[in-house]
């Protein structure tokens, strides 16, 4: 297992902060603790921090609830916890992605295709990036749906293999896997929690905040 977990309990949810990718990304750096991470965060140019701890770092200061699992057995089971945790059980899904509904087919949740008639919204994403803590989604995701259209409370599916360090090293991964067919509604998700900040990010223009949750599944 690559991730070193560091798991708090809170009111049933099992929440899995991030640790570090070092046999991935960062060789044999000496790992940095809980503590110095956000010190650095707040206090220190992040230029030189690993990929992984740089999302860490700016999605947890976004809002953003992260679980980090081994298995999409552990994705399952933090699914339930989700649920459970905010009495979800008799909420259907909005889910807009069919590959996404027939993965999660067997997961004993119910699912609409029409936002009005949900409080959760599930999706996938292109990528999750490190410079500033956004998840980056597109019409594959929301169609022509825009952010504020969303259900408040979002579940987002992602794998470990879809970080990347910028949103221009994201766009241009889209750019290469779609070639002359590229998606359209490009933005990222970024606040998840209420905010009175003005946002210079001319990709999180017209956005709202949201309740996310990301869970991210080791695939490297």
């Amino acid at each position: 297992m690559f991730f070193n977990k560091e798991r708090i309990n809170l009111a049933g949810l099992l929440i899995i902060q991030m640790g570090l990718f070092d046999k991935l990304f960062g060789g044999g750096k000496k790992k940095v603790s809980r503590e110095t991470s956000e010190t650095r965060g707040v206090h220190m140019p992040d230029l030189d921090l690993p990929v992984d701890e740089k999302f860490t770092i700016h999605f947890r200061k976004n809002g953003g609830k992260f679980i980090y699992c081994d298995s999409f057995a552990e994705v399952s089971q933090a699914l339930k916890n989700i649920v459970k945790e905010n009495d979800w059980q008799d909420y259907p899904f909005f889910v807009m992605d069919p590959k996404l509904e027939n993965k999660f087919s067997k997961e004993n949740l119910s699912f609409v295709n029409s936002a009005k008639n949900s409080e959760v919204f599930f999706t996938t994403c292109e990528h999750l990036i490190a410079q500033n803590g956004s998840i980056l989604v597109c019409s594959n995701q929301l169609h022509e749906k825009k952010l504020y259209e969303l259900p408040d409370n979002i579940i987002v599916f992602s794998t470990t293999s879809q970080l990347v360090e910028s949103i221009g090293e994201g766009l241009k991964i889209i750019k290469r896997k779609y070639g002359h067919n590229i998606p359209a509604n490009i933005t990222t998700l970024k606040h998840f929690q209420a905010t009175n900040e003005n946002s210079d990010d001319f990709l999180t223009y017209g956005s709202s905040s949201k309740n996310l949750y990301l869970l991210l599944l080791e695939d490297l």
